[in-house]
């Protein structure tokens, strides 16, 4: 029997509905990725699946005693404490004076477990931490519950990449069910098994990884476009028809009739698919050839801390608080020039968005200089978005005060404008406190696009939009022919972008590499690792002057090869040369359209193997170079 099944379901809270009919059973094991544009209920799913609230129609059947913890997108406002009482209050509520010694001790050896395994101090102040320890604290307390099913709404909202590659490591090891919301790509490809598709009130099962429900999708909606096609071709023949007036009603054929008036019912009920956000950036002047310059520049700033606590320095009860420097940047020097891209990449707290504003001239540095192009038009997407007026429009802050906009020379209607955006008619009025993140998001898009840019700031601008504007903004940014400095911790997103990348330790040190995030990795594996300190590991051998200064004199001495390692130089040759020939053919293999006719199972192993092909090649180039060094 499935844990949860969803029997004939429909819910909606005016207009079309979010349910029409949907059924649905999740497996125990099953990892189920939860697609859908914004608005289409992804969000309501999750809370059905979790028993917060009930279908209008048809039946949601759990299997008995089945446990289910639910990671809302928002961690709930006003909790503090003690983390470790925080994870207690996920168990069952029972009055303790009614448990006896050996169930106690239980409970607090299930908070102290997961305690260990989230990796958390049970001592610290949950109000003092970050958004993502927040996080990670909540979904502590719902495996504290020992839950057989993991419900998660976009669970990598604000954390950092170091968060996200934690949490991806963490649930691949979790042994129980796992049902999420995400716009993160790479988290998807990483840990879905199937993926459920909520679309116009219908549910879209797919038994494969994301990469091959993009695949299957494309077919499915290029029918779905054909066969609408053919429809509204035959609809209008007949509108042909009946227009003739007294000629068709002379031929008395009541059936045709009644034949039409099903397809005007039909074509009335039909739920299109929503469109496609369209955006265009103005770059009506150009910038100079040197965008800016940084040289040797260096940033701090102090904070004042009480019982690990940190809070602004204002003075106040000084005698309780010491003070120390966070260094943001130190002695970093960079030169950007027009039409680069550049991401920049570093845990949250370690200065991103102040390295931005120091960049632009926001703020300027303690030391060394940054010297700014000419003819630069800059526009700022702010992560928090705080250009948004709360008290306006969406009409107003997009329009402020105009009835049109110009872009690239063009006047474009304000109305038809926001409407690219996806705004409605009847939307554009709505005050901001009445929009979703992610329509928040796209309103701040469209009042930035609006402005003539050379030179684009992005902080953190994929958060909470769903996959396909995430990608329609991808498109728009590979074809900008400005500047474009981002932030962002979507590595796919970082990958197909940018052609360099910023990273900041924490520490005030910043590296630049060359490529995205996925490059960055390839390149920090190859480093190779710095000498553990004699404090960390065992106290070196004492070397007498004589030793010393005979290796330092000493030419480098070349190790001979054991005849067992001759021998795996001599095979590595042959073992590349095969590895290469069956990941050719594999690639032949998964350019065919009908490879992915094929059954789930057998395009997921050729993808997994298409990996392990990857890998060991890699490792046997590495071993190469090793013997012949």
């Amino acid at each position: 029997m499935a844990l949860i099944s969803l029997q004939d379901v429909s819910l909606g809270f005016g207009g079309p509905r979010l349910f029409d009919d949907v059924n649905l059973q999740i497996e125990r094991g099953d990892r189920i990725g939860l697609l859908g544009r914004n608005g289409m209920g992804k969000s309501t799913l999750l809370k059905l699946l979790n028993g917060d609230i009930l279908p209008h129609e048809g039946n949601v059947a759990r299997q008995q005693n089945t446990r289910a913890a639910y990671l809302p997108q928002e961690v709930p406002q006003g909790l503090s404490g003690r983390i470790a009482d925080i994870l207690a209050t996920g168990l069952e509520a029972v009055d303790s004076s009614k448990l006896d010694d050996e169930q106690r001790w239980q409970r607090q050896h299930q908070v102290d477990k997961v305690i260990s395994l989230m990796d958390l101090d049970p001592d610290a102040r949950f109000e003092v931490l970050s958004a993502g320890l927040k996080r990670r604290v909540f979904l502590a307390r719902g495996l504290v519950y020992d839950p057989d099913l993991l419900l998660l709404d976009e669970p990598t909202n604000h954390l950092d990449i170091q968060a996200i590659d934690w949490l991806e490591d963490f649930l691949k090891r979790w042994d129980g069910t796992l049902v999420f919301v995400t716009h993160d790509r790479v988290f998807l490809q990483k840990l879905t098994t199937r993926i459920v598709e909520l679309d116009r009130g219908n549910l879209y099962d797919w038994d494969c990884d994301y990469s091959t429900f993009l695949q299957r999708k494309d077919a499915i909606l290029s029918a779905e476009q054909a066969q609408n096609a053919t429809f509204d071709k035959k609809l209008a023949q007949e509108e042909a028809w009946i227009r003739q007036g007294i000629e068709a009603r002379r031929t008395r054929n009541e059936g045709r009739v009644r034949a039409l008036k099903k397809l005007r019912q039909a074509r009335s009920e039909r739920r299109e698919l929503l469109g496609k956000v369209k955006m265009q950036i103005g770059t009506e002047n150009r910038s100079g050839r040197l965008v800016l310059e940084a040289e040797n520049i260096s940033y701090s700033y102090s904070y004042s801390a009480q019982g690990g606590v940190l809070a602004a320095g204002d003075g106040g009860e000084s005698n309780f608080y010491s003070y120390d420097d966070k260094t943001i940047v130190r002695d970093f020097s960079t030169t950007i020039q027009r039409g680069d891209k550049i991401g920049i990449i570093g845990p949250n707290g370690s200065g991103k968005t102040t390295l931005l504003r120091v960049l632009i001239g926001e703020i300027q540095p303690q030391q060394g200089e940054v010297r700014h192009g000419t003819n630069l038009d800059i526009v700022y997407f702010d992560q928090l978005r705080s250009q948004l007026d709360e008290s306006k429009s969406v009409l107003d802050n997009v329009g402020e005060g105009r009835d049109t906009i110009t872009i690239n020379g063009r006047s474009r209607n304000l109305m038809g404008y926001l409407e690219d955006f996806l705004f409605t008619r009847d939307r554009v009025r709505a005050p901001i406190s009445a929009l979703s993140g992610g329509e928040r998001n796209r309103l701040l898009l469209a009042r930035l696009f609006a402005r003539p840019a050379n030179l684009l700031i992005l902080d953190e601008p994929t958060n909470d939009l769903d996959i396909e504007t995430l990608e329609v903004l991808e498109d728009l940014l590979l074809d900008y022919e400005g500047t474009l400095l981002l932030v962002s911790h979507d590595r796919a997103f970082l990958n197909n972008l940018v052609a360099s990348t910023l990273i900041m330790d924490g520490s005030g040190d910043v590296k630049e590499y060359v490529g995205g995030y996925d490059d960055w990795q390839k390149q920090v594996e190859l480093i190779p690792a710095s000498p553990v300190p004699a404090s960390q590991g065992k106290p070196p051998k004492p070397a007498s002057t004589t030793q010393t200064e005979s290796k330092a004199d000493s030419k480098p001495v070349v190790r001979k090869l054991s005849y067992n390692e001759k021998r795996e130089l001599e095979e590595l040759p042959k073992r590349i040369q095969m590895l290469e020939a069956e990941q050719h053919q594999l690639n032949v293999k998964m350019e065919a359209p009908s490879f992915y006719q094929q059954e789930g199972t057998i395009i997921t192993q050729a993808v997994n193997r298409l990996q392990e092909i990857h890998e060991e090649l890699s490792r046997a180039y590495h071993r190469w170079s090793e013997l012949e060094g």
